[in-house]
C-alpha cells in the first residue's frame, strides 16, 4: 500500500490546486457582485501571451476611472485565444471593480465565472477520487 499512497498524492495535489483556484475565483467574484462598484471602462490594448505550445491568449486591458477620480488601468485576469468584436480596441465595456482595491475587477461578459467553477468541481472530483481509492484501498488491506 505504500507505493499506492505515495502515488496517490499526484492527483491528490492537482486536485487541492484546482480546487484552491477555483474557490478563491468564485470568492472573488461573489465579494466583487456585493461590494463592487460598476463603472464604464474602455478597452485600451491586449496584452498579448504566446505559450510555450504555440497558443496565443489576448488578455484585454481595461482602463476606468474610479468614483473617486483616481484613474485604473489593468489587464483581466482571464485570456482568450480570440477576440470579440465587444472586446476590440476602443470597445466601451461596464466594469465592476473593488473600490478599495481596483486591481480587483471584472469586465463583465469577458470575465466570467465559468472557468472557476470548472476548476471548482474538477478539483472536487480530484480530491474526493483519490481520497475514496485510498479508503478503498486502507479498508481492503
Amino acid at each position: 500500500m505504500e507505493r499506492e499512497w505515495l502515488i496517490s498524492l499526484i492527483p491528490l495535489t492537482i486536485g487541492v490546486g484546482f480546487l484552491g483556484f477555483g474557490v478563491y475565483g468564485l470568492r472573488r467574484a461573489s465579494a466583487l457582485r456585493r461590494t463592487g462598484v460598476t463603472g464604464r471602462g474602455r478597452i485600451v490594448r491586449h496584452d498579448t501571451v504566446r505559450s510555450d505550445e504555440g497558443a496565443t491568449l489576448h488578455y484585454p486591458v481595461a482602463a476606468w476611472t474610479t468614483g473617486d477620480g483616481r484613474l485604473c488601468e489593468h489587464a483581466s485576469r482571464f485570456g482568450r485565444g480570440s477576440v470579440a468584436s465587444a472586446f476590440r480596441v476602443g470597445a466601451s465595456v461596464l466594469v465592476r471593480y473593488d473600490p478599495e482595491n481596483p486591481r480587483r475587477f471584472e469586465i463583465q461578459g469577458w470575465d466570467v465565472a465559468t472557468v472557476d467553477r470548472l476548476f471548482t468541481v474538477l478539483g472536487a472530483l480530484f480530491v474526493s477520487g483519490t481520497l475514496t481509492a485510498l479508503l478503498i484501498g486502507l479498508l481492503t488491506a
